[in-house]
Protein backbone atom coordinates (compact mmCIF):
# COMPACT_ATOMS: atom_id res chain seq x y z
CA UNK A 1 0.00 0.00 0.00
CA UNK A 2 2.95 2.18 0.55
CA UNK A 3 4.82 1.46 -1.99
CA UNK A 4 1.19 2.52 -4.23
CA UNK A 5 0.69 6.12 -2.38
CA UNK A 6 4.14 6.47 -3.38
CA UNK A 7 3.83 5.79 -6.86
CA UNK A 8 0.67 8.17 -7.11
CA UNK A 9 2.72 11.20 -6.13
CA UNK A 10 5.42 10.56 -7.91
CA UNK A 11 3.61 9.69 -10.94
CA UNK A 12 2.51 13.39 -12.20
CA UNK A 13 6.51 14.03 -11.71
CA UNK A 14 7.47 11.80 -14.25
CA UNK A 15 4.70 13.05 -16.92
CA UNK A 16 6.01 16.64 -16.18
CA UNK A 17 9.32 15.23 -16.76
CA UNK A 18 8.63 13.62 -20.09
CA UNK A 19 6.44 16.09 -21.51
CA UNK A 20 8.53 19.08 -21.07
CA UNK A 21 11.64 17.64 -22.90
CA UNK A 22 11.10 18.51 -26.28
CA UNK A 23 12.01 16.71 -29.40
CA UNK A 24 14.80 18.03 -31.71
CA UNK A 25 14.04 20.04 -35.28
CA UNK A 26 14.28 18.79 -38.61
CA UNK A 27 14.95 20.59 -41.67
CA UNK A 28 11.43 19.17 -42.94
CA UNK A 29 10.24 21.13 -40.63
CA UNK A 30 11.78 24.08 -41.77
CA UNK A 31 11.98 24.54 -45.60
CA UNK A 32 10.45 27.43 -47.15
CA UNK A 33 10.00 31.18 -46.84
CA UNK A 34 9.92 32.74 -43.33
CA UNK A 35 8.51 36.36 -43.04
CA UNK A 36 10.09 38.34 -40.07
CA UNK A 37 7.29 40.27 -37.66
CA UNK A 38 9.00 40.73 -34.42
CA UNK A 39 13.44 41.34 -34.90
CA UNK A 40 14.47 42.26 -30.83
CA UNK A 41 18.01 42.66 -29.79
CA UNK A 42 16.98 41.51 -25.94
CA UNK A 43 20.87 41.59 -24.40
CA UNK A 44 21.73 45.14 -25.75
CA UNK A 45 22.09 47.65 -23.71
CA UNK A 46 19.20 49.34 -23.14
CA UNK A 47 17.30 46.61 -25.15
CA UNK A 48 15.86 47.02 -28.58
CA UNK A 49 13.12 46.19 -30.93
CA UNK A 50 13.15 47.09 -34.99
CA UNK A 51 10.03 48.69 -34.85
CA UNK A 52 6.97 47.56 -37.05
CA UNK A 53 7.52 50.44 -39.54
CA UNK A 54 10.61 49.34 -40.54
CA UNK A 55 9.57 45.42 -40.59
CA UNK A 56 7.11 46.84 -43.05
CA UNK A 57 8.91 48.41 -45.39
CA UNK A 58 12.29 46.38 -45.15
CA UNK A 59 10.16 42.82 -45.65
CA UNK A 60 12.92 40.77 -44.18
CA UNK A 61 12.48 36.85 -44.36
CA UNK A 62 14.96 33.66 -43.81
CA UNK A 63 14.35 31.04 -46.63
CA UNK A 64 15.31 27.38 -46.09
CA UNK A 65 15.77 25.18 -49.01
CA UNK A 66 15.50 21.35 -49.58
CA UNK A 67 19.58 21.56 -50.48
CA UNK A 68 20.43 22.64 -46.94
CA UNK A 69 21.00 26.03 -48.32
CA UNK A 70 19.65 29.53 -46.49
CA UNK A 71 18.93 32.57 -47.30
CA UNK A 72 18.31 36.24 -45.63
CA UNK A 73 16.84 38.99 -47.35
CA UNK A 74 16.32 42.48 -46.13
CA UNK A 75 15.42 45.19 -47.91
CA UNK A 76 14.37 43.51 -50.80
CA UNK A 77 18.69 42.93 -51.11
CA UNK A 78 20.61 39.71 -50.08
CA UNK A 79 21.68 40.01 -46.78
CA UNK A 80 23.33 36.78 -45.77
CA UNK A 81 23.44 33.26 -47.74
CA UNK A 82 24.69 29.72 -46.72
CA UNK A 83 24.26 25.96 -45.80
CA UNK A 84 23.00 25.00 -42.31
CA UNK A 85 22.57 21.90 -40.62
CA UNK A 86 20.53 21.23 -37.49
CA UNK A 87 21.49 19.54 -34.18
CA UNK A 88 19.07 19.26 -31.24
CA UNK A 89 17.63 22.28 -31.57
CA UNK A 90 20.16 24.28 -33.42
CA UNK A 91 20.33 25.26 -37.03
CA UNK A 92 24.35 25.53 -37.04
CA UNK A 93 25.01 28.50 -39.97
CA UNK A 94 28.09 28.45 -42.36
CA UNK A 95 27.77 31.52 -43.66
CA UNK A 96 28.92 31.92 -47.07
CA UNK A 97 31.00 35.85 -46.69
CA UNK A 98 31.62 38.10 -50.20
CA UNK A 99 35.48 36.89 -49.85
CA UNK A 100 34.96 33.86 -49.94
CA UNK A 101 35.60 32.32 -47.00
CA UNK A 102 32.87 31.25 -44.57
CA UNK A 103 31.93 31.96 -40.52
CA UNK A 104 29.60 29.67 -38.17
CA UNK A 105 27.56 30.07 -35.97
CA UNK A 106 24.68 28.71 -34.21
CA UNK A 107 20.23 29.61 -34.62
CA UNK A 108 19.19 28.59 -31.33
CA UNK A 109 15.10 27.75 -31.83
CA UNK A 110 13.31 28.81 -28.99
CA UNK A 111 9.99 27.24 -30.60
CA UNK A 112 8.55 25.90 -33.88
CA UNK A 113 5.49 25.34 -35.14
CA UNK A 114 4.05 25.07 -38.68
CA UNK A 115 3.44 28.37 -38.27
CA UNK A 116 5.67 30.28 -36.11
CA UNK A 117 9.77 29.83 -35.80
CA UNK A 118 11.16 31.93 -33.27
CA UNK A 119 15.05 31.67 -33.36
CA UNK A 120 18.01 33.59 -31.79
CA UNK A 121 21.49 34.28 -31.60
CA UNK A 122 23.24 33.95 -28.41
CA UNK A 123 25.17 36.69 -26.82
CA UNK A 124 25.85 40.24 -26.19
CA UNK A 125 25.08 41.54 -29.92
CA UNK A 126 22.33 38.26 -30.35
CA UNK A 127 19.31 39.00 -31.72
CA UNK A 128 15.62 37.21 -31.24
CA UNK A 129 13.53 36.69 -34.41
CA UNK A 130 10.00 35.74 -34.74
CA UNK A 131 8.85 34.53 -37.91
CA UNK A 132 5.93 33.28 -40.04
CA UNK A 133 5.52 30.76 -42.45
CA UNK A 134 4.72 32.00 -46.05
Amino acid sequence: MNYLRRLFHLTPLFILSFSACKSTISADELYGKWKYIKVEHPHAYPPDTVSKHDLTYAVPYIQFSANNTLIIMWGGKLLSHGKFSIEGHNINYTESLPDGTTRKFPFWVAELTDKEIIFETRGDDGSQVTAVRQ
